[in-house]
């Protein structure tokens, strides 16, 4: 068993650990079907989900914000191919019909398509800026309280956005800048504290189901802010901020007070649970700040690999986030009712085919049938180059609003395969530093993902056609393609030999590191 682990791992960096034969797996503690670690996960889950929300309410309410009949446009270009009084697009006519929508043309504020990308963009300034500072500090310091206290300022902020818009656009992109500072700390420590609390044999769909509650946010936050920017208190759309900065507030608060760093701080999780837990995860428990090696880290193209696959995935992602509701409203012609109805869609569908996908891939593990590596690949270019298919597809439909939905429903739903994929394999290559790896990979991503609104809003300014809407698309698709060819060529799902416990200088409670071993990694399981 030995032998077969260490070749299946592709590395001897366990081979010195002695692994549990058939007996010892027996007197392994019983894992409780809903423990203190599920409901860890379900807090993160619904955090990811808010800090979604927060991230994406703006996309739906700027529409019912602005005055689309007073922008300025280019009398040269057709941009209405796809009336919805025209039969070809009768679809979008006989929705209409059923709904009884306030004019979502005359909002209040006159921003053309460049200054709404600058808008939508800001949130994303202000978030790169703390991925990595708070990366760092929750390897050092702990997680939680960065996470909480953060997600805490962004909802707070989120109550001012009304106020900041009304004040101006300057004061609209601060207060946006600042709730972005507020959601930097929401992934990477949010992986720190999977790392903590997640076996490696449950880390599949454990994070799939944390990291899809970014998708559940956006399924929720743009149906509900469209009906809240048609329906809501104090003249629609600002009932959006309000409404979801109180369900924010109130998640940060029950996170901060019932959520525990680790299973060794928590005063709840049963003992039995807190053996497995941390007989799991070998060389993590026992050394509080080994020392983090830069250069290995740098000269890791499995890291690289990574890295690129982020990038990709966040220009083509927010890409879709932040200008799907605009694309339906400029040329399908939804209204804001039906626009945050039929925008959610493809989230509840990417929603689901995560949960899917996340227990394809741990049972691909856990049958010995594939390695971490090929398992990751496999996942991860279905969730990258499906999508990217998709996009090129929908380019072409033309005035057929019910294809292009479905073709956007179907790319954005595979692409929930990312987060079996590159998402979670930070963790395999180095569980250890899996925060510190997430808060550098998210942070470069970002940067890529806050060009995606620019880019659209110079595209589409004053020709909000298709022509330029398949630009938009078309330049997502290649940017996913290019970046998930990468990742399938250089990624690996192997624990690097930079990420040893052997090699720590640290010393701690007075322990060595071979008592550390024998304290804590007599469990190490087979398939990092």
């Amino acid at each position: 068993m030995r032998k077969v682990a260490r070749e299946r791992n592709g590395t001897n960096l366990g081979a010195h650990i002695p692994l549990p034969t058939d007996e010892e797996d027996i007197r392994l503690p019983k894992k409780a079907c809903f423990g203190t670690r599920h409901f860890v996960t379900f807090m993160l889950f619904l955090g990811m989900a808010n800090a979604y929300i927060m991230r994406t309410n703006m996309s739906v309410a700027i529409v019912a914000m602005v005055n689309h009949t007073a922008l300025p446009r280019d009398d040269t270009v057709l941009d209405d191919e796809c009336d919805s009084d025209n039969s070809s697009n009768s679809w979008v006519a006989e929705m209409s019909k059923h709904s009884s929508e306030k004019s979502s043309d005359t909002g209040t504020f006159v921003w053309d398509a460049k200054l709404q990308g600058y808008i939508l963009s800001s949130f994303f300034y202000g978030y790169v800026l703390t991925q990595i500072p708070f990366g760092i500090m929750a390897k050092k310091y702990g997680a939680k309280y960065f996470l909480g206290v953060g997600m805490l300022i962004n909802s707070l902020f989120g109550l001012l956005v009304p106020v900041g818009a009304n004040g101006g656009i300057a004061w609209l992109i601060v207060v946006r800048f600042i709730q972005g500072l507020g959601e930097g700390p929401i992934v990477p420590c949010t992986h720190a504290m999977l790392a903590k609390w997640i076996p490696p044999n449950e880390r599949s769909r454990m994070g799939a189901f944390v990291y899809a509650g970014a998708q559940f946010g956006t399924v929720i936050s743009y149906p509900l802010s469209g009906l809240l920017a048609e329906y809501g208190f104090a003249d629609g759309w600002p009932s959006i901020f309000y409404v979801f900065g109180i369900v924010g507030a109130v998640w940060s608060v029950a996170f901060l007070f019932m959520v525990a760093e680790d299973p060794d701080s928590s005063n709840t999780i049963p003992e039995d649970e807190k053996k497995y837990i941390t007989n799991s995860l070998w060389g993590t428990a026992g050394v509080s700040s080994p020392k983090v090696p830069w250069v290995s880290i740098a000269k890791s193209l499995p890291f690289w690999a990574i890295l690129m696959a982020h990038m990709g995935q966040n220009y083509g992602y927010e890409t879709l986030m932040t200008e799907l509701p605009s694309f339906m409203k400029q040329v399908l012609h939804f209204n804001l009712k039906d626009n945050g109805l039929l925008s959610a869609l493809p989230y509840l569908a990417m929603w689901l085919f995560s949960m899917f996908i996340s227990h394809v891939a741990d049972w691909m593990i856990s049958s010995h049938r594939f390695t971490h590596t090929v398992t990751r690949k496999v996942i991860n270019s279905l969730g990258q180059f499906g999508p990217a298919v998709a996009l090129i597809a929908a380019s072409y439909t033309g005035c057929n609003p019910p294809l292009t939905v479905a073709l956007l429903t179907i790319g954005v739903g595979l692409n929930g395969g990312i987060y079996s994929g590159f998402k979670v394999n930070h963790l395999d290559i180095s569980p250890r530093f899996a925060g510190i790896l997430m808060s550098f990979t998210n942070c470069l991503a970002n940067f890529a993902g806050l060009l995606a609104p620019m880019a659209a809003g110079y595209i589409t300014d004053k020709r909000p056609t298709q022509a330029a809407w398949r630009a938009v698309f078309l330049i997502a698709s290649g940017v996913y393609i290019v970046c998930a060819g990468f990742y399938l060529l250089c990624s690996s799902g192997v624990r690097q030999a930079w990420d040893n416990p052997d090699n720590d200088e640290v010393q701690t409670n007075g322990k060595s590191k071979c008592d550390v071993e024998k304290d804590g990694m007599m469990l190490q399981t087979t398939n990092y």
